[in-house]
């Protein structure tokens, strides 16, 4: 007698468990838990088995379906639930800042084997430093503004003849290696760059000024798997006030318009760009673009500047991502899968 051995994947046997980390140690932490709470909604119920762990500091806790909280052993990033130990198969970061968006986080995953939406602990540290991204990207053509680094200590170094013949004013003021959307001013003359500086090491040790770029603001989400190259449509960003700061991001000072208003042509052209950066630093996971685009209307004399990249974008109901993902028509649920899995696929 012959019997007919069924083989099915353990991986359709057994849902992934799958941590979504947020906090973090920048003044973005509540943000960042809001994301959480977006992406543990837009998962498919029933796909996985979902958790959403706080991290601050030394403080890392999971949130139980009964409401408590359980401490996350840092050894091999487990916890108990009902006496029994459970493990993560996956991380889905959405940590804005420290430790998440410059590659520490990555690399303790990477030690305790557990893979993650994001780029890795190289590309997470580049990206987190935009002065050193900017650079970085110069070298293959991105157009990027004109910038001064400050390092703390150094502030004597900046006057008001330097600003002048490197980047102008208006010029902002932004600390430069740091997730948070908090530290940034518009600087119009030189008497306002000390109060703008304080503001900006408050921050970070690092700070960046880096010269005015007139034109369209807009922010474009990508992603890509082994099968695919996603390109979502890109948002235009109109503040109401001088630029697109914390109140405006959070608090609805801001028009936001997906997809952008400019001439196709210079749209495609944005993508490309969009694709061709996310291929130079071989990044992973969803990650959102913004440039500066000047003459967004005439294609001859469009000129694309790249303003910053976020790889752990944030990923509330009115956030860009989710915004651009329907726009495209295509389901958030999906897309998130479509990221997890391609991590497992060979």
């Amino acid at each position: 007698m012959f019997f007919l051995r069924l083989i099915v994947p353990l991986h359709t046997i057994m849902k992934r468990t799958i941590a979504i980390i947020c906090g973090g140690d920048s003044s973005e932490h509540d943000v960042s838990l809001r994301s959480g709470a977006g992406i543990y909604s837009f998962f498919h119920e029933g796909d996985y088995n979902l958790y959403i762990v706080d991290i601050k500091k030394g403080d890392w806790h999971v949130k139980l379906s009964d409401g408590t909280q359980a401490p996350i052993d840092k050894n091999d990033f487990t916890f108990i639930e009902n006496g029994k130990k459970v493990s993560f198969d996956y991380a889905y970061i959405t940590i804005h800042g420290t430790p998440g968006e410059n590659g520490q986080l990555q690399g303790y995953l990477d030690l305790i084997g557990i893979p993650y939406s994001t780029s890795g602990v190289l590309v997470e540290a580049l990206t987190f430093d935009k002065f050193v991204l900017n650079n970085y990207l110069k070298g293959f053509g991105v157009s990027v503004a004109d910038s001064i680094l400050v390092r703390k200590g150094e502030e004597g170094a900046v006057t008001d003849e330097r600003i002048k013949e490197t980047v102008g004013y208006p010029c902002f003021v932004k600390p430069a290696a740091d997730g948070s959307s908090f530290g940034v001013s518009k600087v119009k003359s030189f008497a306002d760059m000390p109060k703008a500086l304080e503001l900006s090491f408050n921050q970070s040790d690092v700070v960046m000024i880096e010269g005015f770029l007139e034109g369209m603001e807009i922010s474009q989400g990508i992603y890509k798997t082994k099968q695919k190259s996603v390109v979502l449509p890109a948002t235009e960003v109109v503040s109401e006030n001088e630029f697109f700061d914390y109140d405006a991001k959070y608090n609805g000072q801001v028009q936001e318009i997906t997809p952008a208003r400019m001439a196709p042509e210079v749209a495609e052209r944005v993508a490309k760009i969009t694709s061709a950066i996310y291929d130079i630093l071989h990044a992973n996971g969803i990650i959102r673009i913004d440039y500066i685009i000047k003459n967004p209307y005439t294609p001859a004399e469009a000129k694309i500047r790249m303003l910053e990249i976020n790889t752990t974008p944030g990923m509330t109901q009115t956030s860009f991502i989710p915004q651009q993902v329907r726009a495209a028509g295509l389901d958030i649920g999906d897309v998130l899968k479509e990221i997890v899995e391609n991590q497992f696929e060979r």
